[in-house]
């Protein structure tokens, strides 16, 4: 059997997430992510515990003293392939108890003599797992857990117990007496228990204190951008969205006159907003820019009909009229409302993510940008974003936002985006809008929204054949954004929705529910 020896030297360093952002002075869970789609999902189920939890990349990760214990994620590779990311070396010299989650399962298994071999059919979905309840007392000792998985621990060395099996006998966990595995993902809401299997983790076996407490930020950010800003200027993109406004409102109290907010009317915002959304951040006490630019970026888009180019041309498009205008202020950084589900969707957290889409804030800068980047919200989900937001006494308003992508109704538009488009996406949107909160239902939905397609359809409109425009309505909830369910519309609701969009909007023809969850979709089409 191979021994591993953990053990937390004295000379434990400090990385810049956990010793600058918090300062080292709460206890803390370390999440090593290797490319899961649910490492965010994890990272944010501690933080409902109360206690601190970060996500550092295989390489990045480096020992401090606040660690109280690390889980390895889940991801897309196989141990047993060449190339594939290893069991991280730093962890053979630390003391804390270590959780492996799916592919950091099959690491442990590796690193401890076991066998990792591939799976004769997987196991995706919902499954029945039988428990030990000798090792996990806070649980029934059967539950539904969410299984996403082609390989599987096929042998484990003496000193190793099997603690979880699945329906049809695979390995769905094993303990080395003080470090434990699990094939299945309890972060994932579908997971009978999950959340008191990560309790009972954290908690008891690790002994983290509950310190988390999202209203004690607001102070931390605001020095954090105080050291890291000095007496230079910042110059900040408002959309009039939770990110933007949260993170343009911790800066304008961070440096004051020194921080301009810059509301770019690009032409993909919701009908409206331009005029709407710079009177609401004026009234926060920010000082507030605005710059027509639609033309400019409709120009930009002519004949671009991928949507990964798009996010890119949109993101470039709107650091080159940032550049423009920060010239004017002698502005050194820019500020970015960017959070954490931005950042594992491009694929930027981890070296091993396989990534899901661009983000205009993380995956369209242009190399040779001049200005720094400002992200004081990187670290932060939606929901403790809008937290935040509560507790710098934003108005509610603009708090309860529904979620708006970075690129605007440009990935609503599928195909090649146009100013006519966008104005007949915005007159779908708001009459789609209006039905939700006439019959009560949008204050009970995460998201919606209306998307263009690139198609005609046939019908009949006064006693003659017409071809219209399709266009798709959709309506999820979720809490944090990395899933997501769609929401179950009343059928009056619909039919209203429907027969006011192709009754109000000539260039409508027909109109469909998207009732795809995410996963497999995506929230937005593009």
């Amino acid at each position: 059997m191979k021994v591993i020896i953990f053990f937390l030297g004295e000379d434990a360093l400090t990385s810049p997430l956990g010793g600058f952002l918090f300062g080292g002075k709460m206890d803390r869970i370390a999440v090593i992510d290797f490319g899961s789609q649910y490492t965010l999902l994890l990272a944010r189920r501690i933080r409902e515990i109360g206690v601190l939890c970060t996500v550092e990349t295989p390489d990045g990760f480096k020992l401090e003293k606040d660690i109280k214990g690390v889980i390895l994620s889940g991801g897309p590779q196989s141990v047993y392939e060449e190339g594939s990311a290893g069991f991280p070396e730093q962890l053979r010299f630390l003391s804390v108890p270590i959780l492996g989650i799916c592919y950091g399962m099959h690491l442990m298994a590796k690193e401890v003599g076991g066998v990792v071999s591939s799976g004769l059919r997987g196991e995706y979905g919902l499954t029945s797992v039988s428990i030990d309840n000798a090792c996990f007392q806070s649980v029934p000792s059967e539950i539904i857990a969410w299984m996403s998985h082609g390989d599987e621990v096929t042998q484990l060395p003496d000193g190793c117990k099997i603690v979880a099996r699945s329906r049809n006998g695979t390995i769905a966990g094993f303990t080395d007496g003080k470090n434990i595995a699990l094939q299945f993902h309890p972060e994932v809401y579908h997971t009978q228990f999950g959340k008191e299997l990560l309790e009972e983790f954290v908690i008891d076996i690790c002994k983290a204190s509950r310190d988390w407490k999202i209203r004690d930020l607001a102070d931390e950010k605001v020095k954090t951008i105080q050291r890291t800003v000095g007496d230079q200027s910042v110059v900040g993109g408002l959309s009039g969205g939770v990110d933007s406004t949260v993170a343009a409102t911790i800066t304008s109290r961070a440096i004051g006159e020194k921080f301009t907010g810059i509301f770019v009317n690009h032409g993909l915002m919701r009908k409206n907003e331009e005029i709407e959304v710079p009177v609401a951040l004026r009234k926060l006490g920010i000082n507030v820019e605005t710059v027509e630019a639609s033309k400019e970026f409709f120009h930009e888009l002519e004949g671009i009909v991928d949507p990964e180019e798009k996010r890119k041309v949109i993101g470039r498009t709107f650091i080159r009229v940032f550049e423009r205008e920060a010239s004017k202020l002698n502005a050194r950084f820019l500020l970015q409302g960017t959070i954490y589900s931005d950042v594992i969707e491009s694929g930027a957290a981890s070296r091993s993510g396989e990534k899901i889409k661009s983000h205009h804030n993380v995956g369209g800068l242009p190399e040779n940008m001049s200005l720094e980047l400002l992200e004081p919200l990187r670290e932060l989900f939606k929901d403790e974003v809008r937290n935040l937001g509560h507790s710098l006494g934003i108005d509610k308003f603009l708090i309860s936002r529904q979620p708006f992508p970075g690129p605007g109704l440009g990935v609503r538009i599928i195909g090649e985006v146009t100013s006519e488009k966008a104005q007949i996406l915005k007159e779908v949107d708001s009459i789609f809008m209006q039905v939700l909160r006439e019959s009560g239902d949008l204050d009970k939905i995460w998201q919606s929204f209306a998307v263009l397609l690139p198609v005609s359809s046939v019908g009949v409109k006064g006693d003659k054949r017409s071809y219209g425009y399709v266009v798709a309505l959709r309506a999820v909830n979720s809490s944090e954004g990395m899933t997501a369910s769609w929401y179950e519309l009343p059928h009056s609701v619909l039919r209203q929705a429907s027969s006011r969009i192709t009754s109000e909007v000539k260039e409508i023809g027909r109109v469909v529910f998207d009732i795809t969850d995410k996963p497999p979709a995506t929230i937005e089409w593009e």
